[in-house]
């Protein structure tokens, strides 16, 4: 009996050595990246931005779940012990499946922002913005609905706010909190603030008290957003919630990292290596040492004919299996 103990005292040590891996279509998934950092500081990383097919929000479905599992089938050649869907569009388009193919568990940030949200709201209106794809999805309205029927969602696709945002990292200089800080020198312009102001006007006279960010892009436009809405919304960021969904999920396994264990992290993009390193390090605020590019047909090879079979057979029935 003694040597069961030890072989699973052993894998579970061995778990939580492992890394959480994270992706998003770009930049935005290390505003959430950078919440399960500081949620959970002794935990190793392996962060994938896919800027070259950024952003993922015009896509259609079937071709997102595709780079989801491809993507998620990198991560776990990693060996990492949990997957994270730091995009909403690719979360509402390929969290079911990813969670049905791969073997660790896959979380997404539409159910955490929901969450938030459903937490949040006081009179129970509340809105969403997010890239086409994931407001055509539906996927906060049945998320809401299903924390609380009584709650009205009222969605918004803003696609232009990505472009703005990638824009403004690639103009702007300094950390995240500059950008935040000195939003007037990359975002505050009137063409910006008029089209703010036609997503945002209908979701103003909709009454809503809560609005989700229902985009990892958005929390760097949280000072402009916050402007034309007024300072009785809240703004949801699904980074936070995410981050404690991660160590709760963590945390009952047993795989939590412990201080003392080794730790890593790891950067990769399908873009130019060096621009990563230096936009990231403004969205994370601080340096980031190391990234490395992954070329878009090694992802390709990783859509296995097995694979392309349970994406098929989940598009037809709605499951993999």
């Amino acid at each position: 009996m003694s040597g069961v103990v030890a072989v699973a005292e052993g894998y579970t040590h061995h778990m939580r050595e492992l890394p959480i891996g994270i992706f998003d279509s770009g930049l935005g998934g290390l505003t959430v990246a950078g919440e399960i950092m500081r949620a959970l500081p002794n935990e190793s990383i392996v962060y994938f931005g896919d800027t070259v097919r950024c952003p993922y929000g015009p896509r259609s479905p079937e071709e997102v779940r595709s780079f989801v599992l491809q993507i998620g089938s990198w991560l776990t050649q990693r060996r990492v012990k949990l997957i994270v869907i730091a995009c909403n569009t690719a979360t509402a388009a390929g969290l079911a499946l990813a969670q049905q193919v791969f073997d660790v568990p896959v979380i997404g940030v539409v159910e955490p922002g929901a969450r938030a949200a459903v937490k949040a709201t006081l009179n129970r209106r509340v809105g969403v913005i997010g890239t086409v794809g994931t407001v055509n999805s539906g996927a906060y309205s049945k998320a809401v609905r299903a924390l609380d029927a009584g709650v009205t969602v009222f969605s918004v696709p803003t696609p232009r706010f990505v472009d703005v945002v990638e824009q403004g990292v690639r103009l702007g200089n300094g950390t995240l909190e500059d950008l935040l800080s000195a939003t007037s020198d990359v975002y505050i312009r009137p063409s910006f603030y008029q089209m703010a102001r036609d997503y945002l006007d209908p979701l103003k006279r909709s009454g809503i008290d809560t609005l989700v960010l229902g985009c990892t892009h958005f929390p760097l436009l949280t000072a402009p957003i916050q402007q034309v809405l007024g300072a009785g919304v809240r703004l949801i960021s699904s980074a936070e919630e995410t981050a404690h969904e991660v160590a709760d999920t963590l945390a009952a396994r047993g795989h939590l990292a412990e201080a003392g264990d080794p730790r890593s992290e790891v950067f990769a993009t399908t873009g130019d290596p060096d621009e990563f390193l230096e936009l990231g390090a403004r969205v994370l605020g601080r340096h980031v040492s190391t990234a490395e590019h992954v070329s878009l047909a090694e992802l390709g090879s990783m859509l296995t004919p097995e694979l392309r079979r349970r994406q098929a057979t989940y598009e037809e029935v709605g499951t993999c299996d």
